[in-house]
C-alpha cells in the first residue's frame, strides 16, 4: 500500500527538450513540472486519464520566466484526446499569428471530462475569427476553466459543435478575463439530445459562468462576422438535460461597438452582472437554434447606448422575470419602466454611479451615495434547482428627491 501511495503521487520535472517523453506515461496523481523556456512540439495528451482526486497536473513555474508553448501553424498547440481527471495551470500559450489553435478536445476523441485549466496565458492565436484560444468538439462535462487571461484570439472559447453534437455539460467558468478577440469571447452552442456516456451527468445540472471579464472593445469583426462578447445556445429540449440551466453571475461586459454584450436562449438565470455599452446594444434573448424558455434577469446593472434588454420569441404563455435592475439607454424602454426596475436615460449614468465612463480598468459602478438604494421589499420566484440561496429581497429604487 505504501509503495502504491508513493507512485500516485510522483512529481516529475522536465523542460523543452525532454517533457514529451513523460506524456504517455502518466498516471494517477502524477504532476508533471514543467521548466521555464520555449515548447514548440505541443501537448498532445491522448487516454490520459487521472481519477476522482488525483488528476494527471501538467504545470508549469508560479513565478519568473514562463513556460511558453508556441503555436503551430495548421496545428492544435494543447490537443486532448480521450482525456478524464486532468489540470492544465500555469502555461503560456503564444500564437504568434499562426494559422492554429490553441487549446482542443478533438472530435476524433469521445469524451473529455473533468478537465481543469487554470491561471493560463492564451494569446496572438488571431489569423482568423475560426481559431480558438479553448475548444471543446466532443462531449465535455465536469470542467472548470479558471483565472486565464485570452487575448486577441479569434475565439475566446468556443464549447460545443455547430450541430449540437458536443454538448458542455455542468461547467464552471470562472475569473477569467477574455478580450480583444475577433468573434466571440465565450460561445456556448447549443445541444442537441444527450448521448449516454459513463459517468456523463443525465439529470439536472447548471453550468457557472460567473466573476469573468468580456471585453470587445477593439479587434472585432464588423459586418456579417461582427458577434457579442457572450452567446449561450439552449440546453436539449427533451430527454437528459433539458431541465438544465445557465447561471451568469457577477461578471464585467465591456463594450462591443459591432454586436450586443450578450445573446441567450433556453434557460438563463442572469444576477448581478455589469453591463458597459457606450457603443452598441446590451442584452438580447431572442431565437437562435430554439426560443428563450425560461428567463431571469434579476439585479442587473446595464448601461448601454442601444436597447439596454431585449426580451423576444418566448413561446405563448411564458415571460421572462425582470427586476432589481439598473436600466440606461439613449432610448430608455417603457416596457421595464415598473416599480421593479430603475430606467433612465444613459445620460444619468454619471449621477447614478461613482465613474461610469472609466476605462477598463477604473469603472466602477458602486452607487453614488444617496442614488440607489435596495431596500428589502422584493420577493423573487425561485425557479431553479440549485445550491444556496433561492430567494431574492431587494431592488434598487432611486433616491426621493
Amino acid at each position: 500500500m505504501l509503495g502504491q501511495t508513493a507512485v500516485a503521487e510522483r512529481l516529475l520535472e522536465a523542460g523543452p527538450d525532454d517533457y514529451r517523453q513523460h506524456l504517455s506515461k502518466l498516471q494517477p496523481g502524477d504532476t508533471l513540472r514543467l521548466g521555464p523556456g520555449i515548447y514548440r512540439k505541443g501537448l498532445p495528451l491522448r487516454g490520459t486519464a487521472g481519477e476522482a482526486g488525483q488528476p494527471v497536473v501538467i504545470e508549469g513555474p508560479t513565478e519568473g520566466p514562463p513556460a511558453v508553448f508556441e503555436g503551430r501553424d495548421r496545428g492544435i498547440t494543447v490537443s486532448l484526446i480521450d482525456v478524464a481527471h486532468v489540470t492544465l495551470r500555469n502555461l503560456y500559450l503564444e500564437g504568434n499569428g499562426v494559422r492554429g489553435h490553441a487549446i482542443v478536445a478533438e472530435g476524433r476523441g469521445r469524451f473529455a471530462h473533468d478537465v481543469t485549466l487554470e491561471n493560463l496565458t492564451i494569446t496572438g492565436f488571431d489569423a482568423a475569427q475560426g481559431f480558438n484560444g479553448i475548444a471543446t468538439r466532443v462531449p465535455a462535462w465536469n470542467w472548470v476553466i479558471r483565472d486565464n487571461h485570452i487575448q486577441g484570439v479569434g475565439t475566446g472559447m468556443y464549447l460545443g459543435n455547430p450541430d449540437g453534437s458536443a454538448p458542455f455539460v455542468n461547467g464552471l467558468i470562472e475569473g477569467n478575463r477574455i478580450e480583444d478577440t475577433l468573434g466571440y469571447n465565450l460561445q456556448i452552442k447549443h445541444q442537441a439530445s444527450r448521448p449516454v456516456l459513463e459517468g456523463m451527468p443525465q439529470g439536472s445540472s447548471v453550468t457557472v459562468i460567473r466573476n469573468n471579464v468580456f471585453s470587445k472593445l477593439t479587434g472585432g469583426g464588423e459586418g456579417e462576422r461582427a458577434r457579442p462578447n457572450v452567446l449561450v445556445g439552449h440546453f436539449p429540449l427533451e430527454g437528459a438535460g433539458a431541465e438544465d440551466h445557465y447561471l451568469i453571475e457577477r461578471n464585467l461586459f465591456f463594450q462591443n461597438p459591432t454586436e450586443r454584450l450578450l445573446q441567450g436562449e433556453g434557460r438563463v438565470a442572469l444576477y448581478d452582472n455589469q453591463f458597459v455599452n457606450w457603443l452598441g446594444a446590451g442584452v438580447i434573448f431572442m431565437a437562435h437554434n430554439d426560443v428563450p424558455r425560461v428567463v431571469d434577469v434579476i439585479h442587473n446593472s446595464i448601461l448601454t447606448q442601444g436597447p439596454a434588454l431585449t426580451v423576444t420569441g418566448m413561446p405563448e404563455g411564458l415571460s421572462p422575470q425582470v427586476a432589481g435592475n439598473v436600466l440606461l439607454s439613449a432610448n430608455p424602454q417603457p416596457e421595464w419602466d415598473d416599480d421593479l426596475n430603475v430606467v433612465g436615460e444613459l445620460a444619468e449614468a454619471e449621477a447614478m454611479f461613482v465613474a461610469p465612463l472609466a476605462g477598463l480598468e477604473a469603472l466602477d459602478l458602486s452607487p453614488r451615495e444617496g442614488r440607489l438604494q435596495m431596500p428589502d421589499t422584493l420577493e423573487i420566484e425561485s425557479r431553479w434547482p440549485r445550491s444556496g440561496p433561492l430567494r431574492f429581497t431587494f431592488r434598487h429604487q432611486p433616491a426621493s428627491e
